[in-house]
């Protein structure tokens, strides 16, 4: 299903010269003076010879791009919520986006721990039993999955500028094939996806294994601080960390903004990302 695409960035490669975990420029707040400063040389643009202002510096020099899938590229997580009040309303409890925040991203055995663990369900239901029906009702639902705002424009934009590009989910096979089957065109731009259930993935998210597993199989020697991540979990962001790479966090609106801080960029939709902060070919307008 999936074309093993030969994608190499044409010319030489810019390296960051940082790692992934030194924090940003952009996090660092200026003194009124800096800012003052950066005003002036503004000004100073401006009042030159119809010279533009320059580019600003990107945030790093990436060269290889990974997305995470569920939440992020396919509108999935909305089914999990769904079905998991359902689950819960039986036993008179409530499922809200703290408890979401820490299933998101997880193997499916651990995600179910923590619902039982968290909501006090320890001898009414066994992880077990969570997942058998969980699964049920899912099935049902993700062949129905739409692709969220600004996907396609993206990955077809760094497909055609031979970007190499994977998906590292933490969906196992079964649930990849679900989600998929009406997305396929759009899938077999990926050079690869790994799976949750692959041999290589020993622990789930926020362990480093599925990225790092993702970045071995491109062509060639790519080094963590050459990889970029797209997420929507929490769990995610932090595997993507725990990795050496840089991670772009697109949350649900409703997860709280603690959430946040591990990420190197967020934001509200893959339509406001700009691929020239992070040293990627600009979009054509």
């Amino acid at each position: 299903m999936f074309q093993a695409a030969r994608a190499h960035l044409g010319g030489a490669i810019i390296r960051s010269a940082g790692r992934a975990q030194q924090p940003r420029e952009i996090r660092t707040p200026k003194s009124p003076r800096s800012l003052s400063l950066s005003r002036a040389a503004m000004a100073s643009v401006d009042a030159g010879e119809g010279q533009a202002a320059p580019a600003p510096a990107p945030r790093a020099t990436v060269s290889h791009v990974i997305f995470d899938m569920d939440g992020l590229l396919l509108d999935t997580e909305g089914f999990y919520t769904e079905v998991q009040e359902k689950i819960l309303a039986r036993y008179g409890k409530v499922f809200d986006w703290s408890l979401k925040a820490k299933m998101m991203g997880k193997k499916a055995m651990e995600s179910a721990r923590i619902f039982v663990d968290e909501c006090g369900l320890a001898g009414l239901l066994t992880p077990e039993q969570f997942l058998e029906e969980r699964e049920g009702m899912l099935q049902e639902l993700f062949p129905s999955c739409a692709v969220l705002p600004g996907v396609v424009r993206l990955i077809h934009h760094l497909h055609a500028n031979k970007v190499p590009i994977c998906v590292a989910t933490g969906s196992h096979k079964r649930h990849f094939a679900l989600k998929t089957q009406n997305h396929q065109e759009l899938f077999a731009l990926m050079h690869h996806v790994v799976m949750g259930d692959d041999p290589e993935v020993k622990a789930g998210k926020p362990s480093p294994d599925i990225f790092l597993a993702a970045m071995r199989r491109f062509e060639g020697n790519v080094e963590p601080s050459n990889c970029l991540v797209f997420e929507d979990a929490p769990s995610g962001v932090g595997a993507a960390k725990n990795a050496g790479m840089y991670a772009v966090m697109v949350p649900d609106p409703r997860l709280d903004i603690s959430y946040h801080k591990e990420a190197d960029q967020v934001l509200s939709s893959l339509l406001d990302f700009k691929p020239t902060e992070w040293g990627l070919p600009p979009f054509k307008e």
